[in-house]
């Protein structure tokens, strides 16, 4: 567009310059002819209107041309300035953008870096995450496997409160007082299975306090009396076993440990609150004959006194027993039990030591001579009222049982269903021999009765007790620690228990007792008695509240 306004400029000036030029050569020709025309004749040439004219429309169209072009090289120019505006402001949007683009892309990479430890740390995250899960799962799993052990077991034990009193009397006795105190009794454990053959327990209980210090030597007691300065009682180790019963075979039983009582018996062999160390081994099968349901055999060992370098002492016998179905309501069930006691002298000497120095043994029929201070018992348990004699010569004198001991128990115990639910009969007797006595005080019954039961809430039961234990028949440190005495004994019992709750019992028993012979060797009769004179029944009355979980 330029070089053709450049031709069109060129133009109208070569017009310009033209027409002069032109009009001049024609007029220098003309006066040059003229002068030859002086010499000659002149020649005359006319300009008309309409050249005139003519090179007039020529140069307005040539500057209508050029104002044209001006017109557009304005508008040229003004669209290159436009351009070149929106080209600066594009170059500076563009350094705008590049430097934007430069910030954003500093900014993109410090969130980059920003992201990538995000990122680093989320896959830590994710990491510890999954550890953390593993982890939990592990434990979870561990949980788990300790809820399976812990479900397997149960945790059991009660708390008893007991008020107790004491009335002894007789006419003209100086010491004989009434007698009051409180007493408590806490146990507690779990037990459960180990897995299907194999069940397990393990159980505490309080102990016992003598000469307000604490003991743990009274097999027979759990109590705890209230006293001694508000000490803190005792608590021990009361049982502890492993029984293995196969599911595959389920008439064996076989029972290790310190264990509840698991063969039949009564408080006249066996105080309730004892709990032997030995093992037991049971064979018990169920009949499919209508009257003889059950046939079951069972081994005993009881160890009581193990020594180094000497004598172990323990008791070995078996129980035969089986259970008779009479029609619908009448279940009884027969037993025997024997069992032989080895080396019981042990228990004469721990619980009725000789305190040395003591004078040799006297001639037979002569009186044993008296220690000479009290002695230290090692057993603290029931009274010793069996016939004993000190044996050996000088230092090595102890105390020793005048029999031995082999225990013919015979139980016959009966259940009767009534037409009241709630009230069930039970019936039971007992006789057991001393086949090893040495002396003619050598047997004892038992009779028990009851009516009621202790299985719902504001269930009742009503009982009462009939014992006559002659000086021999059972080893006094064993057996029931309630009555007046644990041998050469004739005891009465009633008493009367309230379920209060599923859990709570409120219970009253009277024991109504009396020595059975005074004149024999250790036996128990009230303070001060006079000579012939028989010992007065001891009246002793507990109300307990039992608590179970």
């Amino acid at each position: 567009m330029i070089s053709r306004l450049k031709q069109l400029a060129a133009g109208v000036l070569l017009v310009a310059f033209t027409m002069p030029s032109a009009v001049a050569q024609t007029e220098t020709k003309t006066k040059a002819t003229t002068k030859k025309k002086t010499v000659a004749k002149p020649v005359t040439v006319a300009v008309t209107s309409e050249d005139i004219k003519a090179l007039r429309d020529a140069l307005a169209a040539q500057q209508a041309q050029i104002q044209e072009l001006r017109q557009q090289l304005t508008a040229r120019d003004e669209a290159s300035r436009k351009a070149t505006d929106l080209a600066q402001q594009a170059q500076s949007s563009a350094n705008d953008a590049a430097s934007k683009a430069a910030t954003a892309e500093t900014v993109a990479n410090e969130k980059g870096a920003a992201i990538d430890a995000i990122k680093a740390e989320v896959a830590d995250v994710k990491l510890n995450q999954q550890n953390a899960a593993l982890s939990t799962q592990d434990d979870q799993k561990r949980i788990a496997s300790a809820e399976a052990l812990l479900g397997r077991f149960r945790m059991s034990g009660d708390v008893r409160v007991r008020g107790e009193f004491f009335h002894q009397k007789y006419d003209g006795c100086a010491a004989c007082f009434d007698r009051w105190r409180a007493r408590i009794r806490a146990r507690f454990g779990f037990d459960g299975k180990l897995n299907e053959d194999f069940t397990a327990g393990i159980f505490m209980a309080t102990g016992a306090v003598v000469n307000g210090a604490p003991d743990f030597k009274d097999p027979v007691s759990t109590n705890e009396t209230l006293t001694s300065n508000f000490e803190r009682k005792t608590i021990g180790l009361d049982r502890a076993w492993i029984t293995y019963n196969p599911a595959a075979h389920k008439w064996l039983n076989l029972t290790g440990g310190k264990f509840a009582y698991n063969w039949q018996r009564t408080t006249l062999t066996f105080d309730p609150d004892l709990n032997p160390d030995g093992f037991s081994e049971k064979l018990s099968f169920d009949l499919t004959n209508k009257v003889f349901r059950n046939v079951t055999v069972q081994g005993l060992q009881f160890l009581f006194n193990e020594v180094s370098g000497g004598r172990d002492s323990n008791a070995i016998g078996a129980q035969f027993l089986t259970r008779l179905q009479l029609g619908k309501r009448v279940t009884i069930t027969p037993s025997y039990t024997a069992l032989n006691w080895n080396g019981a002298d042990a228990i004469a000497q721990a619980a009725f030591p000789v305190t040395l120095p003591q004078p040799n043994t006297p001639a037979v029929g002569t009186p044993l001579p008296q220690p000479t201070a009290q002695p230290v018992r090692t057993i603290n348990a029931n009274a010793f009222t069996n016939a004993s004699v000190i044996v050996g010569v000088g230092g090595a004198q102890k105390r020793a049982f005048v029999s031995g001991f082999f225990y013919n128990d015979f139980i016959v115990d009966s259940n009767i269903k009534t037409n009241w639910e709630k009230w069930p009969i039970r019936l039971l007797f007992e006789y057991e021999k001393n086949s090893r006595a040495r002396i003619k005080q050598d047997d004892a019954f038992w009779v028990e009765t009851s009516i009621g039961q202790q299985k719902d809430r504001f269930n009742w039961l009503f009982g009462y007790s009939y014992g006559h234990i002659q000086q021999d028949a059972v080893i006094s440190q064993f057996n029931e620690s309630d009555m007046r005495a644990p041998t050469n004994v004739l005891q009465h019992r009633l008493y009367i228990n309230w379920l209060v709750a599923k859990n709570l019992t409120a219970a009253g028993t009277l024991w109504i007792g009396r020595t059975l012979d005074v004149a024999l060797q250790n036996a128990a009769k009230a303070p001060g008695l006079p000579a012939g004179q028989s010992d007065p029944y001891l009246k002793r009355l507990q109300m307990d509240l039992i608590y179970r979980f």
